[in-house]
């Protein structure tokens, strides 16, 4: 179960990044944390810059929205997303882990 916590007009969540993956991906769970793949390295912020843009392409919402607020040199990172509820966020993960378990 991936945690999601409301901040005013923001939720975050928190991803675990796979970097140079062959494919790109978004779904699975990994640890309580969403499974995001990018074919970006993890070189000079290239891979943070593709997850904020898996994400913001996910949720339906501008790059500007989607930031990474914790862990930018790590796997494990928390993703602000503004402009969305915990409950819209809810309803596009839901398929996502889903198909992965599948």
């Amino acid at each position: 179960m991936i945690v999601i916590k409301q901040h005013d007009d923001r939720c975050t969540i928190d991803v675990h990044v796979t970097p140079k993956a062959k494919q790109p991906s978004v779904g699975g769970c990994h640890d309580s944390a969403l499974r995001i793949s990018v074919t970006a390295p993890a070189d000079k912020g290239k891979a943070n810059k593709a997850v904020e843009k898996s994400i913001a392409a996910v949720f339906g919402v501008a790059k500007s929205n989607v930031e990474v607020v914790r862990g930018s040199t790590s796997r494990r990172k928390t993703v602000s997303i503004a402009g969305v509820s915990e409950s819209e966020v809810r309803k596009k993960l839901d398929p996502l882990l889903r198909d992965a378990s599948a």
